[in-house]
């Protein structure tokens, strides 16, 4: 019931103390007893020795583990004086609440950092959280789950109002014309009528099912990272007994009509506030699923300022910018949650409910974001130029007249060349005429063209195939003298085709096998 404006105040007054005061403090290493220290400090509004004064009411102010969360700051790359800046030098936007929960969210003027409103279980589990989270980032800071920056408390008048600062996964300064709360679940997962009217709609899953059916498509490397990245994540929620956690992505589409309206409007809103670039480290989505030695800067799309968003396309062939992040995980599997699923399971089918076992919620999860969400398709080969094009024509008739001169060859000369068992060196004199016809093969081939050669004489050797079908009772009469195994050489390249054949397998199959070795 507080005003907005008092807690933003507060929030920013408190951070500013404590942080501040802060570094101060040497750095060392952070050791268990940290994790449950909670600092207090009482800010009247008349001022004191220690804190300024203001014009909010008087209030208290926690601050939950400062030296563990100045250990998390450090490892994202965030500095003290950023961090205040972020926090304290503009007043705080408020959002417009997404979720059930009852959380008032705001949002720093530069985009950085989400600061929500917190249950008073929720900010105890996090404290309880804190060791294996830690744990966690160390050995992996690369992860979708939500990176929490501090834990506060603000008491005024009575009122305990606890904030968690967090990353923010949905930039403002690129519009998200699609925005999905994702959990894998379809019990009663559609957005309500009330969330439907407002300007920016966060929709669920049965609502992504209906209006992207086909799922959102990667290349296969960047679908295995952020696979990847997902199952690892939802491994470290199950063993902290965490579920009911969501997926929120945000769908940017890379429109040309929409990309020239927003380069004039907010995309230059966008180059003022991410001045100098990201200040927080593995923050973007892109940075987030992304393995160690590999950058999100060498993903080339058509805009110059992705914001660290994942490149992805849509079943209609638009190119897509996905932002995302696991958010809503400071729910433990508990009696209230466990009475809750029971309830629901005997209205409902109990594998459909959102609240669920971790184990089980975890792979519901995961099998929903692989089979339904994300999928993959073969990266397409940028085209060739023309004189590559031409080049390939060439070689792809090259190959042709060469193939069909060796099927030829071996019809024309059943009972001469075939009986008189000539020689393979002479088989290629004849049969390719590679001497006399040097412009039909080149010398070189590039790894393209080859591959292109190599798929045009298999695909001819069908033709091959059938002309021996056809030949059988002939060709097969007067096959005493024939060479147990033929090498055709393509001249100075690497590419060999070798009919192999067994005195057995002429008797039993009557058919030849073409290899093509590349």
């Amino acid at each position: 019931q507080t005003a907005s404006s008092a807690i933003k105040g507060a929030i920013q007054l408190g951070i500013g103390y404590t942080v501040g005061n802060l570094t101060s403090k040497p750095d060392r290493d952070v050791l268990m007893q940290d994790f449950y220290v909670v600092e207090s400090v009482f800010l009247p509004s008349e001022g004191s020795n220690l804190t300024p004064a203001h014009h909010y009411p008087d209030f208290r102010f926690k601050t939950y583990a400062p030296l563990a969360f100045r250990y998390f700051r450090e490892l994202f790359g965030i500095k003290p004086d950023d961090y205040l800046y972020s926090i304290c030098s503009e007043p705080l936007i408020e959002l417009s609440n997404p979720g059930a929960s009852g959380s008032l969210f705001f949002v720093t003027r530069d985009d950085e950092f989400i600061i929500k409103t917190v249950q008073h279980k929720e900010a105890e589990f996090l404290q309880k959280l804190l060791p294996g989270y830690y744990m966690n980032l160390n050995q992996n800071p690369r992860t979708l789950l939500p990176k929490f920056y501090g834990l506060y408390c603000v008491q005024s008048g009575g009122i305990n109002i606890r904030i968690v600062v967090m990353n923010n996964v949905l930039p403002r300064a690129l519009k998200m014309h699609l925005t999905y709360d994702l959990k894998g679940s379809t019990y009663k997962r559609r957005a309500s009528r009330k969330e439907r009217e407002k300007s920016n709609p966060t929709f669920k899953d049965l609502d992504f099912l209906q209006d992207i059916h086909e799922g959102l498509y990667f290349d296969s490397e960047m679908h295995s990272a952020l696979m990847k990245t997902l199952q690892r994540d939802c491994r470290v929620l199950e063993s902290f007994k965490i579920m009911d956690y969501s997926l929120l992505l945000g769908i940017h589409i890379l429109n040309s009509d929409m990309k020239e309206k927003e380069e004039e409007g907010s995309q230059s809103a966008a180059d003022t506030k991410r001045h100098g670039g990201q200040k927080v480290l593995y923050s973007t989505a892109m940075e987030s699923i992304q393995g160690p030695g590999k950058s999100g800067d060498s993903v080339t799309t058509e805009t110059t300022n992705t914001m660290g968003g994942i490149p992805a396309k849509n079943h209609k062939g638009e190119k897509l910018l996905l932002f995302m992040g696991i958010i809503d995980i400071l729910q433990s599997y508990r009696l209230m949650k466990k009475l809750e699923h029971s309830w629901k399971a005997l209205v409902y089918d109990g594998d459909t409910v959102s609240v669920h076992r971790p184990s089980f919620y975890a792979d519901r999860f995961l099998k929903f974001m692989s089979t339904r969400v994300f999928k993959k398709v073969q990266a397409l080969k940028s085209s060739p130029s023309k004189k590559r094009c031409n080049s390939i024509t060439a070689l792809k008739a090259a190959s042709q007249e060469v193939v069909c001169a060796v099927s030829q060859e071996w019809k024309d000369g059943k009972c001469g060349i075939l009986a008189e068992g000539q020689s393979c060196a002479s088989l290629d004199e004849e049969v390719l005429g590679s001497h006399h016809r040097p412009d039909l093969v080149p010398s070189t081939l590039s790894l393209f063209e080859a591959a292109s050669l190599a798929t045009t004489i298999s695909s001819s050797s069908l033709d091959v195939d059938e002309h021996y079908q056809r030949d059988q009772p002939m060709l097969y009469s007067s096959s005493k003298g024939l060479p147990s195994s033929s090498t055709f050489t393509l001249e100075d390249s690497a590419i060999y085709l070798t009919s192999e054949q067994s005195t057995l397998e002429m008797e039993n199959d009557n058919a030849s096998v073409l290899d093509v070795y590349l």
